[in-house]
């Protein structure tokens, strides 16, 4: 096998076992993941830090490891990408999602991601493409431009983390990191055909300073993007479990590998469509209708569901973006404490979406902030009702295929969809909804359009039924096994 095909064709958890079955070595995987990326991230710019260097040292001293015969982690010399946003490596630029201003901006932390990926054994070799603050569900920025779609190099990834789940569809790396407070690891995977999961508020800490409670106004998460769910779930062994730091963080563990081999067999699965308030393309909606099939072929009883919410869609994703802007001001005024002025002195670093919102977030009162929270609790009681009653609801991921990138570097998604108008950094996003109530989600590849472009189908399972998730979602990879679309792929 050449070097190159070595990075494209193996798992992640099939590069780990090799790994340490010594039939290859860290070192090896390494240099083909990175020769891989160096041949063709350039057509999708995925990744766009790179850290070649400090992954071939870490290669290095796995190799040294397994050939004394420690004991290594559960990822020992597996490479993966970290997502540059609010994610950091401890020496590495951080750019906040293509700020030009922080083109050089160094931090000196590191990320749970990264800081339990790194535990076990796995090796960073670079940061993936995101929008600026990942305040949109498309990816594309002044400083990098556009992440392009592996299935057609004209249209978006998605996003927040779009970089990740392009390179993930490309076969440029297994397994990558995706941050999530509105669907920035559904939304990408849907868009480029890939699994990504969004555990339960809690199971993966999520450490935040100043704020230690800031990850709750929607509900934020990290979790993995990967082409299979068995890579997710061996990430979510890895990143999953409780750290002091992180005031929400829960106790106790889940045996994600096992949940893998369970059946869904007489399960009950709640299908909506649209929620009942978002327009859908019709292309979308033929797809999943086929898709959702796959349970009962399972053994699960599927049943269309209404799901009550009282507002209509723009309501909602306002609400959203509210939130959203709040903390964008004070991320702004953490800067500001810095010496970096990026209201001042670097407003065009940011597109004028991100200004518009700006301005709502700090005229926000305290009694706005908390009526925007009760719209929330609505919204939290008409899901937590379906899934008392269900033990899946399943949906689309979103309501459109991958849009077009523009040529400003300001991509955005739709602003109508059949007629009704939407916001387009979110409207489209069937996501930000679990955001508001911390339910485990994940987004698996439905199938592709007639246009050829990937389609996602979102399961949601119960508060903290992050087994039950995947268990659903393996079972729909064994029913409509997926692997065969990536040759579509235009690399």
């Amino acid at each position: 096998m050449q070097t190159e095909d070595l990075a494209k064709t193996e798992s992640a958890a099939a590069l780990a076992a090799r790994i340490r079955r010594k039939e290859i070595s860290p070192v090896e995987v390494v240099d083909s993941a990175i020769a891989r990326i160096e041949a063709h991230n350039a057509k999708i710019n995925a990744l766009i830090i790179f850290g070649f260097d400090d992954a071939r040292k870490a290669a290095k001293a796995a190799e040294a490891a397994i050939m004394r015969g420690d004991a290594v982690g559960a990822l020992h010399g597996v490479p993966i990408a970290m997502k540059d946003c609010f994610d950091y490596k401890r020496g590495w630029v951080t750019t906040f999602g293509g700020i030009r201003a922080l083109k050089d901006y160094v931090v000196d932390t590191c990320c749970m991601f990264v800081e339990r990926m790194e535990q076990a054994g796995a090796i960073v070799v670079g940061k993936t493409n995101s929008p600026v603050f990942g305040f949109r569900g498309t990816c594309d920025n002044y400083l990098f431009g556009p992440s392009k779609n592996p299935f057609d190099l004209s249209k978006n990834t998605g996003g927040s983390s779009g970089g990740s789940a392009g390179a993930v569809a490309a076969g440029l790396l297994p397994l990558c990191e995706g941050t999530d407070g509105g669907g920035s690891i559904r939304i990408p995977s849907s868009w480029c055909g890939v699994y990504g999961y969004k555990p339960a508020f809690g199971r993966v800490p999520l450490v935040t300073r100043p704020n230690a409670f800031g990850g709750t106004a929607p509900f934020i998460f990290e979790g993995p993007i990967a082409r299979t769910v068995e890579d997710a779930a061996l990430a979510m062994s890895v990143l999953s479990g409780f750290d002091s730091r992180d005031p929400y963080s829960l106790d106790g563990s889940v045996d994600f590998m096992a949940a893998l081999r369970r059946s869904v067999a007489g399960k009950t699965i709640g299908y909506t469509r649209d929620y009942g308030i978002f327009p859908v393309d019709p292309r979308v909606i033929a797809v999943v209708d086929k898709a959702v099939a796959a349970f009962e072929e399972a053994g699960a009883r599927v049943e269309e569901v209404k799901i009550g919410l009282r507002r209509p869609q723009r309501e909602l994703s306002d609400v959203w973006c509210r939130f959203i802007a709040v903390n964008q001001v004070v991320a702004l005024e953490g800067f500001k404490r810095q010496g970096i002025d990026l209201v001042r002195d670097h407003h065009d670093d940011f597109p004028p979406e991100f200004w518009h919102w700006d301005a709502i977030g700090r005229k926000m009162t305290a009694a706005q902030y908390l009526s925007d929270q009760a719209v929330r609790t609505e919204v939290f009681d008409a899901l937590r009702g379906v899934l008392d009653r269900h033990d899946y609801l399943v949906s689309p991921t979103l309501a459109c295929l991958a849009v077009d990138n523009a040529t400003d570097r300001n991509t955005v998604g739709p602003s109508q969809i059949k007629g009704e108008a939407i916001d387009p950094l979110i409207g489209w996003c069937m996501t930000y909804l679990i955001n508001y109530i911390g339910y485990p989600a994940a987004t698996v590849p439905a199938g592709l359009a007639d246009n050829g472009l990937p389609v996602g189908m979102q399961i949601v399972g119960r508060r903290y039924a992050d087994a039950d998730v995947f268990a659903a979602s393996a079972a729909f990879e064994r029913m409509r096994p997926w692997m065969d679309t990536y040759k579509r792929c235009k690399l």
